[in-house]
Formats: structure tokens, C-alpha cells, sequence
């Protein structure tokens, strides 16, 4: 069993803005070739001006390298953090291949060790995400990274990864006076384990600042960057055009009173949250420069009548929906690239189906339980699914710890891993049964349960019952039919 991990008490420096580079990605569309030392000279210019952490990717273009040429042609390159990400596609996932992506990013910035690596999937419905971040601690503990960090990660599934004894110091994710969706219960699992909140698309890939105020809705092929068309969909989605104008005048209003941008009011707003360390601000570094503006978010400091003025305009929008990162997991998709249903639908199943006879399936989980005691994580005979026993179980180790919130959420992952993998969805599940350990903790069982099956609506008894081995809070078993 692996202990929770005391995440309150990791040290890493978070600086009020970090700089971030996805825009260089945007830069070298169309084979478009940029001068990375001229452009890494250009990044010397925001260290001088005291911004000196990074934010990159292993998918944003040439960012690693123009940034590890910067900091290692800095007199101190010390002074600077370099934060980069892993992406992996949808697979299994092994210790090799989260090793050469560590060595490649290493490689990429001229370093011996990453400042802080955040890791990113496109599913939880796949134990795939789990074991990269176990292999990820093993680095971590043989000297490769400093930190470990996630992006886009929803709140049920950060609670799953810190709970597991994961040293998760951050969350990159979207927050904006228009997303608010980081105060609702990421902000729970935040307290709880200590973890910082890196927060991008803060100024809406540029729409909430001073440039669009008083302007026409653009037309979609007016939009020229990625950020802009992922954007535009956030600004839709949360009321149209009309009411995003009706805040920019708001934030302006707010803005003249400070002597300052829109872009550092939303910026600011966004920092008042506690459990904000960080907000990213994209630089299309050579191109763009807003050093001083961002020195003067610094200084700004807003009164209890801005809040009072934004909070009000808050509350005339359509909240974003879902959880932090749904946007890439569940319609309405709010990516540059809009519906990614298709994406979702290429990623490899969880267990592979064993097919016994012409209408007999098994799939296995590879649990130590099942070769033991003979049985199958599932069956599916005809157009019925039966799914055993699941216990909060992965590589046999006990995934959640002592959280039976977290134990609770990684179970029905695992019952829909099953199901998945043998062609149905969990919408199917007509009939689940929940055995709980400590009849004082059937509730929080039974709210996870609420919100998991919220308008899925099976049949459901939940017992107490003294479980098989030690440290399990609950063990659920599920049926299904597939249409």
C-alpha cells in the first residue's frame, strides 16, 4: 500500500505570472522556421525583466529548446525554471516509454534534471494514466525530475492521484473570470492536499482585453490562432457575444479606475483565488512584447467594489460546464479543434476481450485476486454484462489510500473500464451493488455514486460488509446490458 503523500509541505517557488510558450507551436505552422537563438535572446529579455519561469510542452514547437538555450546562456541559469509537459498518445504505458520521454525533454532543454514535469491524458477510463505516474515518482525519486505536476486534470482524478501517495505539487488548468470552474470541488481536493493551481487561458486567449472591446462578433475565419478559436468557443458557450461585451465593459470601467489593462484586471481576478500560485501568459516571443504590462499586474491590487462589480457579471454568465479539463473529454469539446469524439473513440481499450464462444466474452484486470480465486474482472454473455467484485486495485497496490472518495471514484473507472472494453459504455449499467467497510462512510460512498450515475439512474443497494484485505473502504459489482 502506498501512504498519501504530505503535499503541503513540497518545495517549489511559484511566481505570480509565468510565461508561457504554446504560441510558439502557433509560430512554426505552415513549416514556418524560427532563428531559436535570436529567439531565445528575445526570452532573455522577460528574465532581465524578472519573469523568469517557463512554461512549455513536448507538442509546443521548438519551446523546450529556444528556452534551454536561454537559461543555459544566462549568467545564472540557476535563476531560472524551466516547467514542460508530457503528452503521451492514448496506450499502454511502461517504464521505458516514460523514461525516454523524460530523457527526450532533457535532451530538448540541455538539462540534467526537469524543474517541474506536468502530465497530461486524454482518459481515466484507461489505468494507462495511473501507471504514467507512478513511473513518474520513480524518476522523481531517482533525481530525473524536481516535481511532479498535472494539467487539465478534473477534481476526482487529482483526489485519485494524491491520495495514492503521488507527489503531485500543481494542476495546470483553464480559470478565467468566464471559467470558473476551479472554485467549485477542485478547490475541496486543493485544500486537502496542498496542491497549487497554474491557471491559462486567463485573458481568453487575448478576447478579454482592451483590442476586442466595442467590436462586432468575428467571423470563425477571422480568428487567427489556435487560442482564439479555443476561445471563442468558451465565450459562446457561456452566453454569445452580446454579454461577453457587456463584462469587457465592466472590466474597462474597472481598468481606467487602475490605470491599467483589461487583461491585467482578468489576470489579477484570477490571482485573488487562493488557490491560484500562477497565471500563464502566453508571449509570441519576437513578435509581441507586454513586459511592463505584466509588471504592472504585479503592483495591482483590486478593491472589494471591483470584486463586487466582476462577481455581479459573474453571475450573468453560463457557467462553463463539467469539470477543470472536461473540454477535451466530453462534448461540447471547447478545443481549438472543436469535437474530438473521434479521438476519444481511437483510444485502446482498457482489458482486452478474450472471446470463450460465440456469445461468451472475459475480460481480466490482472489482479493478483483474480488468478487466485479464479474469476474474471468481467463476463459478458449475449447482450448482459456482468462485472465482479471491483476493489480500488491497480497493479496491486491500493489506489486512493485512506480517501473513500478517491477509492470510490477509481472503482466505477474500473467498472467502466470493464464494460468499455467489452463494447458497452457505462450508461448500459442497469444494477450496481455497493459493499461498504465502515457503515460511517456509506455516505461520501453514496455521493460519488450520485454523481458518477446522475442520470444514468441504476438499480443500487448499498451494505455494510467486512471486506477481504486490509485498507479497502468498498467493493462494488455492477450489471449491464448493451443495446
Amino acid at each position: 500500500m502506498i501512504s498519501k503523500a504530505n503535499n503541503k509541505d513540497l518545495k517549489f517557488s511559484f511566481p505570480k505570472t509565468i510565461i508561457g510558450l504554446w504560441q510558439i507551436a502557433d509560430m512554426e505552422r505552415n513549416n514556418n522556421n524560427l532563428d531559436l537563438n535570436k529567439r531565445a535572446d528575445y526570452l532573455n529579455r522577460y528574465v532581465e525583466n524578472g519573469f523568469s519561469t517557463f512554461d512549455m510542452a513536448d507538442h509546443y514547437g521548438s519551446s523546450e529548446i529556444i528556452a534551454g538555450i536561454c537559461k543555459n546562456n544566462h549568467s545564472n541559469p540557476d535563476s531560472i525554471q524551466l516547467l514542460t509537459k508530457w503528452v503521451p498518445k492514448p496506450g499502454p504505458i511502461d517504464k521505458k516509454l516514460v523514461y525516454n520521454a523524460v530523457k527526450t525533454s532533457l535532451k530538448r532543454m540541455n538539462q540534467k534534471c526537469i524543474d517541474l514535469l506536468q502530465f497530461h491524458t486524454w482518459s481515466y477510463s484507461n489505468p494507462y494514466w495511473l501507471d504514467a505516474l507512478l513511473f513518474l515518482k520513480d524518476f522523481k525519486e531517482e533525481g530525473l525530475i524536481k516535481n511532479i505536476g498535472v494539467t487539465n486534470f478534473d477534481a476526482n482524478h487529482l483526489r485519485i492521484a494524491c491520495a495514492t501517495g503521488i507527489p503531485i505539487v500543481s494542476n495546470q488548468i483553464s480559470h478565467s473570470i468566464v471559467d470558473q470552474r476551479a472554485k467549485g470541488e477542485m478547490k475541496a481536493v486543493c485544500d486537502q492536499y496542498g496542491v497549487h493551481l497554474l491557471a491559462y487561458g486567463t485573458v481568453l486567449g487575448g478576447f478579454l482585453s482592451n483590442r476586442w472591446l466595442g467590436l462586432p462578433e468575428p467571423k470563425k475565419e477571422e480568428l487567427n490562432t489556435w487560442s482564439q478559436m479555443k476561445y471563442y468557443r468558451f465565450i459562446k458557450v457561456s452566453g454569445g457575444w452580446e454579454t461577453f461585451q457587456n463584462l469587457l465593459s465592466t472590466l474597462n470601467e474597472i481598468s481606467i479606475k487602475h490605470k491599467t489593462t483589461i487583461a491585467n484586471i482578468a489576470s489579477k481576478f484570477v490571482l485573488n483565488n487562493k488557490n491560484v500560485s500562477s497565471v500563464i501568459i502566453g508571449a509570441r516571443i519576437g513578435e509581441s512584447s507586454h513586459i511592463e504590462d505584466h509588471k504592472n499586474l504585479l503592483e495591482l491590487s483590486l478593491d472589494k467594489d471591483d470584486i463586487n462589480k466582476i462577481e455581479a457579471k459573474i453571475k450573468m454568465l453560463k457557467p462553463i460546464p463539467g469539470d477543470c479539463g472536461d473540454e477535451y473529454r466530453s462534448p461540447p469539446f471547447l478545443t481549438a479543434s472543436g469535437d474530438l469524439s473521434h479521438h476519444l473513440e481511437s483510444i485502446p481499450s482498457a482489458y482486452k476481450e478474450i472471446k470463450i464462444s460465440e456469445n461468451r466474452s472475459h475480460v481480466f484486470s490482472d489482479t493478483e485476486w483474480e488468478l487466485l480465486a479464479g474469476y474474471c474482472r468481467a463476463v459478458k454473455k449475449g447482450n448482459h454484462v456482468f462485472i465482479s467484485g471491483t476493489t480500488a486495485t491497480h497493479r496491486n497496490i491500493i489506489i486512493g489510500g485512506n480517501d473513500v472518495i478517491a477509492q470510490s471514484n477509481f472503482v466505477i473507472d474500473k467498472l467502466e473500464s470493464a464494460i468499455t472494453s467489452l463494447g458497452g459504455k457505462l450508461e448500459n449499467i442497469v444494477r450496481t451493488r455497493v459493499f461498504v467497510n465502515n457503515i460511517n462512510e456509506w455516505e461520501a460512498v453514496a455521493k460519488v455514486h450520485g454523481e458518477r450515475f446522475k442520470n444514468i439512474n441504476p438499480a443500487n443497494t448499498l451494505v455494510e460488509s467486512k471486506l477481504v484485505g486490509e485498507g479497502y473502504k468498498l467493493e462494488m459489482e455492477a450489471e449491464a446490458i448493451l443495446d
